[in-house]
């Protein structure tokens, strides 16, 4: 919100050498933020002269000039000569001169200057050179602003060109403090300022008389509130548009950020800005019948002030006469009645509507307004009869109009509800010992009404605030008026047993470990298509169903994730394509499981201002499809580069593995390997993840074709595990094994199997056997050829023994090996390999 300071003093006392910094600081007291300082872009010397005659000359060119001579006073050189090409005065007339050394909005020097065969002294002025509107038919006679000041005279301080103006942020809460009246009564709480409020006049002089009184016919309204509560009309007669806005009013409107369009608009506009309650002009000459206040229909159209034609929505409201649409209520105004130069006779509007409905047609529309922004946000309900007096009453003074008798008046009874605010509570809450009388005193200030009860008090609060709804905000109005920086800086206890939960600190031992092990986090839109989904959210690239999106951002990718590998497969391409080709990335991210026959989603949804009840709560999460947080990881192209004397590792599952391994470690798990088949990875190169019997994901090499059709150019390692499901099965905690402090004894053994069985089970029958004095066991070969038999293969694993409270015997490793191998024997036909 723009604020002229000298508009602002009209309403509060304002010191007369208060700097816009002063004003600044005093609403940064009350909560406000300050953006800036405008002002207009000019300085002088710009003074009233006046036409002693003019010669018009005719030029090659075919133009015609002026040559002027133009007194502006002794003080400033008595006459000058000008050359001037506008034709729209005569001698006798005083105008605007900017003289040598002034300098205009643009930036624009002026300097006395050699053109059409004379030397031009300064220059007459434009409306719009002066950056008073956009008029820039001909130069500005001061006579035609009503306007006569004494020859030499400063034009800036004339024009109100001297205003500042003060830029602050209002909150969306706040919605009262987008107008001078709002923003002249929080200077009042930050300085004590005496504050007058435009707003304080007689009921009866407001009334609006009778004959155009309103219709409301909403059938439709949302979430039970009809779309208009007051709508009061006022209608002036016989005005003159032709009549220009007054110097002082256009200067006030460009500080405000609003152009000059005319007398009539620019009326209602600055009723706008003085109040915060938006009007609209109507021409009554183009009004058929009375006003009706409806939702639109289907298929209805309209042809807004912007000449835009544009498609109602059924929720829209609008204004309508007995042609159809006139106005999409408080957002624009239609094309066909608005005001213009054969305007005559003026429909004053002030209304009241809900700030959801209007909010929604005007982000529907994208039609952001002044008045919808204010409507949107909550305006005074008590404010529309004397916002339409006030256009009245300008429209009467600075457009010859005449009041009539003729308006009307539809509105609805206005209801605060009362607050409890518990004595001590804003004590307790803010952190301040305030006095009963500071508390009172602070609200009694922003315009409440505060009776005292035995240990309460119960506080009304004025009807420019819909923001103060409960005790919670009544106690920030206290700490607002009273000081922010009286709150003092402590920071709290935190209560005991809270924290991380397990899974949450699980999920970030997994993720810093992983990062620690050389891998890099990253993290991708949880979109993908379809056919992606079904690739690699399945071992069997089946159909699967996903949840697709009614508003995609992506229309190539309008699916939700099954896999993270999509979204590190595109990671991994676009690092590639920029010549990092050496990866090791990682992802923690939600997937989203949809059961099949299942239907997700809900066209139901509960409105935004109430609770839901704990059915309705239900019914929403039985909505949603089951979400499982996953980890998964991609490596290619090389471990470590080339170097002298040494080739480059490619990446590959062995690296895959060790990193199994340290999430399996992180985890507080054991995470077994068994051999696998998966669509998209290569055949013979996959594995499947289980910790006991469950499975909690897979690892293996991409596929060929699926690598292809991602753009990577060599092998790629992928790896994807349920890191919920791993969690959980770690339990609540994990306790560190005791350390034996007496040597291990190791040894080897190699065993004959049918080519196809898992290395897995094998080493399972080999664990279960060896029993509590096996430490360790890890594969350590895989040998096929001369010497075992054909279909068989032969794995070698390598043991190691310790026991807690002795040195083992070679004998005792011994024979808990061979009780390994008899296992494996029993369940696998397994034989040792001379």
């Amino acid at each position: 919100m723009r604020v002229p300071l000298s508009w602002l003093r009209e309403y509060v006392d304002l010191a007369a050498d208060a700097t816009p910094e002063d004003v600044l600081a005093a609403m940064v007291s009350v909560g406000f933020e300050e953006e800036d300082v405008h002002r207009f872009e000019i300085s002088g010397p710009v003074v009233v002269g006046q036409v002693v005659s003019l010669e018009a000359e005719a030029q090659s060119n075919g133009k015609t000039i002026n040559w002027c001579q133009v007194d502006v006073g002794e003080a400033h050189g008595g006459v000058r000569g000008i050359v001037c090409g506008a034709h729209n005065f005569v001698a006798g007339d005083k105008v605007v001169v900017t003289l040598p050394g002034a300098v205009l909005p643009g930036p624009f020097p002026i300097a006395a200057r050699k053109t059409y065969g004379h030397v031009s002294d300064g220059m007459i002025a434009s409306a719009r050179e002066l950056g008073l509107g956009d008029e820039h038919n001909g130069i500005l006679v001061l006579s035609d602003l009503g306007i006569d000041a004494p020859v030499g005279t400063d034009a800036i301080a004339l024009l109100g060109l001297d205003d500042v103006a003060v830029e602050i942020n209002v909150t969306p809460d706040r919605g009262y403090a987008f107008s001078l009246r709002g923003v002249a009564r929080e200077y009042s709480h930050a300085t004590g300022a005496s504050f007058r409020d435009p707003a304080d006049r007689d009921f009866a002089e407001l009334q609006p008389g009778t004959g155009h009184t309103a219709i409301i016919d909403d059938r439709a309204p949302v979430r039970g509130r009809p779309g208009a509560t007051e709508f009061v009309t006022r209608v002036v007669r016989d005005v003159d548009p032709s009549r220009p806005t007054p110097p002082w009013m256009i200067a006030r409107l460009s500080l405000a950020g609003m152009r000059s369009l005319g007398i009539l608009i620019d009326i209602t506009n600055y009723v706008m800005l003085e109040l915060g309650q938006p009007l609209h002009g109507y021409d009554l000459d183009t009004l058929s019948g009375g006003i009706t206040v409806r939702r639109a229909t289907s298929g209805e159209k309209i042809t807004t002030l912007d000449g835009q034609d544009r498609a109602l929505h059924v929720e829209d409201l609008l204004i309508t006469d007995e042609s159809g649409p006139i106005g999409i209520a408080g957002v624009m105004g239609g094309g066909t009645t608005e005001m213009n130069d054969a305007t005559r006779n003026v429909l004053i509007e002030a209304a009241t509507f809900d700030p959801i409905t209007i909010a929604r047609s005007a982000r529907r529309h994208k039609l952001p307004s002044e008045a919808s922004k204010r409507f949107e946000r909550g305006v005074d309900p008590l404010i529309p009869f004397v916002a339409a007096r006030r256009a009245a009453d300008l429209m009467v003074e600075l457009a010859g109009g005449t009041l009539t008798d003729e308006g009307g008046a539809l509105f609805s009874e206005v209801f605060v509800g009362e607050i409890e605010l518990p004595a001590g509570f804003v004590q307790r809450l803010i952190g301040v010992d305030y006095t009963d009388a500071e508390i009172t005193g602070a609200l009694e200030t922003i315009g409440a009404e505060v009776t005292t009860g035995e240990d309460h008090w119960v506080v009304i609060p004025p009807t420019w605030r819909p923001d103060l709804t409960d005790k919670w905000t009544l106690a920030e109005e206290v700490a607002r008026i009273h000081g922010l920086d009286r709150i003092p800086s402590v920071l709290p206890t935190p209560p005991s047993g809270r924290g991380l939960t397990a899974h949450q600190q699980g999920r970030r031992r997994v993720s810093n470990a992983l990062a620690a092990a050389g891998f890099l986090e990253t993290s991708s839109f949880p979109f993908t298509s379809d056919v992606q989904n079904d690739l690699h959210g399945s071992a069997s690239g089946e159909k699967l169903p996903s949840i697709r999106l009614a508003n995609a951002l992506d229309g190539q990718a309008p699916f939700l994730r099954r896999s993270l590998i999509p979204g590190l497969l595109q990671i991994a391409h676009r690092n590639i394509s920029r010549g990092f080709t050496d990866l090791a990335i990682f992802e923690t991210g939600v997937v989203f499981l949809p059961e099949p026959g299942v239907v997700y989603g809900t066209d139901d949804v509960p409105p935004l201002g109430a609770r839901p009840s704990d059915h309705k709560l239900a019914e929403l999460n039985a909505s949603i499809p089951p979400q499982h947080r996953h980890i998964a990881a991609l490596l290619t192209g090389n471990v470590s580069a080339r170097q002298p004397g040494r080739p480059a590792e490619p990446a590959g599952l062995a690296e895959a593995l060790d990193a199994i391994g340290v999430i399996a470690a992180a985890a507080g798990v054991e995470i077994d390997v068994e051999q696998s088949e998966r669509a998209a990875l290569h055949p013979g190169r996959t594995g499947v993840l289980r910790v006991g019997e469950t499975t909690v994901g897979y690892v293996g090499e991409l596929h060929p074709d699926v690598a292809a059709d991602a753009d990577l150019p060599g092998r790629a390692t992928v790896l994807e595990l349920d890191l919920d499901g791993v969690l959980s099965l770690a339990g609540e905690s994990v306790v560190a094994a005791s350390l034996s402090g007496f040597p291990a004894a190791t040894q080897d053994v190699s065993l004959t199997v049918a080519a196809d069985l898992p290395a897995a089970e094998l080493r399972a029958a080999l664990v279960e056997g060896a029993g509590p004095l096996l430490e360790s066991l890890r594969l350590v070969d895989d040998y096929r050829g001369e010497g075992v038999p054909a279909g068989s293969k032969s794995l070698t694993f390598a043991l190691r023994f310790r026991a807690d409270d002795r040195t083992l015997t070679a004998a005792e490793a011994t024979e808990a090996k061979l009780a390994g191998v008899a296992v494996a024997a029993e369940r696998f036909g397994a034989a040792l390999r001379d």
